[in-house]
């Protein structure tokens, strides 16, 4: 997509983000102080221990946050998704970034002043209250994972992050094909594993028939199975 083709304005009006509860002159101010950016695939968006200056969304393309571990292995805390916004925390709390942001595939970012940002959280309750909303639902989320990864089996893990990838990006229109392509490396990170226990748990779902790959396609070929494997841990 060129970049000028881009209206900014029906991102904010869209009724599934936090800024559809700002004024018409608040939309303005925003605006009014942004850039639009492109990155292709494996482009870093942000590095971890940057200092953030903007609030980034995202409004094609996919993301992935990721947190350095020990060595050269790392943790993917996040998929993201258009509409989400992604880097706020950090910015919230006046801290250099604690992750990284890299694109999956081709991806443009609207990112906002950080100080116009600001300002509409102190004027605009109900946009306060959004943003409350969603770093609960964040907390939420980051709580649940970490019992998956610490309690859950292998087959387990890798099962709940299948179903993830489906409740994130869905299918493409065969209706049962993951609509993201992700390496056996992301999967592995994603589910707190290596890789070559990723690569025999899929070859595993595979031979149980489960589901089926194709390069870096998954298939869902029985959605029970796999919500059972997830539910046993």
């Amino acid at each position: 997509m060129n970049l000028n083709d881009i209206n900014c304005s029906e991102y904010l009006n869209d009724e599934n983000n936090i800024f559809n509860v700002l004024s018409t002159n608040e939309k303005s101010t925003l605006l009014n102080n942004h850039i639009l950016s492109s990155y292709k695939r494996n482009n870093i968006i942000f590095k971890e221990g940057e200092i953030p200056n903007s609030i980034l969304l995202l409004i094609e393309g996919k993301v992935k946050i990721l947190k350095k571990g020990i060595g050269s292995r790392s943790q993917i805390l996040r998929m993201t998704k258009p509409i989400d916004i992604i880097g706020y925390r950090a910015l919230l709390a006046d801290e250099p970034y604690i992750s990284s942001a890299v694109a999956l595939e081709d991806t443009i970012i609207f990112a906002f002043d950080k100080n116009k940002f600001k300002e509409l959280i102190h004027s605009n309750n109900d946009f306060a209250t959004n943003i409350i909303k969603l770093l609960a639902s964040e907390l939420g989320f980051s709580n649940k994972k970490i019992v998956a990864l610490t309690q859950k089996h292998i087959r387990g893990r890798l099962a709940e992050t299948l179903l993830f990838l489906k409740n994130t990006y869905g299918f493409d229109e065969d209706n049962c094909t993951l609509n993201i392509c992700l390496s056996r490396e992301d999967l592995a990170n994603l589910s707190n594993m290596t890789t070559s226990n990723a690569i025999r748990t899929l070859s595993t779902f595979a031979s149980e028939d489960v589901i089926s790959v194709k390069g870096r396609k998954i298939k869902i070929k029985n959605y029970k199975k796999l919500q059972k494997i997830n539910d046993l841990g």
